[in-house]
């Protein structure tokens, strides 16, 4: 490749100190030849050089600077232009001096911002077509004081969910929910995140459920609504299906681990009786009472669940609450107990306590090491089941309030799911931790609602 030879290099100051040295010299040569000319006669002399080497100088130093003053018009109008958003422009120098420095440093600026916007137009349009094309419903949602609430982007979910498919922006937001779901306009008027059913929001009659979520912001100084609705009515009929699969697998299993050997036991006894040997049959029907009985027992767990009552509150002074407790496992009650009673529904927070003491003495723990310890916080109750057994993984904890999960190899996996579905049912929540030098702490947090002191 033959490259062009490189130009010499002459600097700004370079070229006009030539140009005033020439002029200067030019002048000098016309007074010589003037007073050779005109000897004697200075006054017509200095005449005479102004008059013809004026013009030439004005003219000569216009003819330099112009096109100087052409260039910093063209810096202006390629600048203006950047703050337009167009980085299209270059511009060209002939001459190798500071001003082609100037320019080529401004053609590599807008070679730069050319590349730059290039690749935002193409993550804007690569984002433009995600959101665009996701399941979940996008509003935003602009206020000001001249049209508050106006819709200013929405999303190809949200103008099928809430316009058939029509244009929403400039749209007030109001004008929209007016004929959407009455449920929507609930959902929205209560403020925050959450979850509410609708029918035929998605032009269907049946009950969907939708999940929406919401975030401010300042955008360009202007306070801005982010609304984000997201279907989850076939996300929850899969979890529905996989938990109906997952019971069903689970009582499947437990009757057959209690029918199979009833059947053997059964058809054993009428072969004792056939042959006259009785000595036996007490035996057999002991064991067939203890598995018969212990399916009950799993057959109550599952009904129980599922058809948990709504709490009847009353005062349940805890002495007599913590002794019913005692009566049916072993633990140690640590620190003291409250002194005003619990405003609880005492047949369930008893189910839930026996659960959790249950589990504890499951879990490995040394009995001495089963404890119950039970605080008042301002307006909350606190009450900790402790043990020293071998805790839960990660892994566990996560999974372990989920009904029906069970790392017991005939464990039905309702004693947590029950607890918590009581501590919820009473508008209070369970906690789960792994406790320092091992062991589990489970917490139930309920509400210490007032009810009579027993002094």
């Amino acid at each position: 490749m033959i490259q062009a030879p490189a130009r010499a290099r002459f600097s700004l100051v370079t070229r006009l100190s030539a140009l005033v040295g020439t002029l200067l010299v030019l002048g000098m040569l016309a007074v010589l030849g003037l007073d050779a000319l005109f000897p004697g006669r200075p006054l017509l002399v200095a005449c005479l050089c102004l008059a013809g080497l004026l013009p030439v100088a004005i003219i000569t130093l216009r003819t330099q600077v112009q096109p100087i003053l052409s260039l910093f018009r063209a810096l202006e109008g390629t600048v203006d232009s950047y703050r337009d958003g167009d980085f299209s422009f270059s511009l060209y120098w002939p001459h190798n001096d500071e001003l082609s420095d100037l320019i080529a440093a401004h053609n590599r600026l807008g070679a730069v911002l050319r590349e730059q916007r290039l690749g935002l137009a193409q993550r804007e349009l690569l984002l433009d077509s995600m959101v665009q094309n996701t399941p979940v419903a996008m509003l935003l949602v602009a206020d000001s004081p001249a049209n508050p609430g106006v819709i200013v982007y929405a999303n190809v979910a949200a103008r099928q969910l809430l316009a058939h498919g029509r244009k929403l922006e400039g749209l007030a937001l109001g004008a929209v929910l007016d004929e959407a779901a009455p449920a929507l306009r609930e959902a929205l008027a209560r403020g925050g995140d959450g979850l509410f059913s609708a029918a035929g929001m998605d032009q269907g009659e049946d009950e969907e459920v939708y999940h929406l979520a919401r975030s401010t912001f300042k955008l360009n100084g202007r306070r801005h609504e982010l609304l984000l609705l997201r279907h989850l009515t076939i996300e929850l009929r899969r979890q529905e299906v996989q938990t109906w699969k997952k019971v069903i697998r689970v009582i499947s299993h437990e009757l057959n681990n209690s029918l199979a050997p009833l059947a053997s036991l059964a058809h054993s006894g009428a072969e004792l009786v056939r042959r006259g040997q009785v000595e036996r049959l007490p035996q057999i029907l002991q064991t067939i009472g203890e598995r018969t009985r212990h399916l009950e027992s799993f057959i109550l767990g599952y009904a129980r669940f599922a058809k948990l009552p709504a709490p009847r509150l009353e005062a349940c002074p805890w002495p007599g609450l913590v002794a019913r407790l005692a009566g049916q496992v072993a633990f140690a009650v640590e620190g003291e107990l409250p002194p005003d009673p619990a405003w609880v529904d005492p047949a369930q927070i008893e189910q839930a306590l026996l659960n959790l003491l249950k589990n504890a003495h499951e879990s490995g723990s040394e009995p001495g090491q089963v404890r119950l310890q039970v605080r008042r916080a301002q307006d909350q109750l606190r009450i900790d089941v402790l043990d020293r057994g071998s805790g839960m993984s990660e892994v566990v904890l996560t999974q372990a309030l989920v009904p029906f999960y069970s790392t017991k190899r005939s464990g039905t996996g309702l004693g947590l799911a029950l607890a918590r579905e009581i501590a919820e049912a009473h508008g209070g929540r369970i906690l789960l931790a792994n406790r320092d030098g091992g062991g589990l702490a489970v917490t139930l947090i309920l509400p210490a609602l007032p009810g009579p002191s027993t002094g």
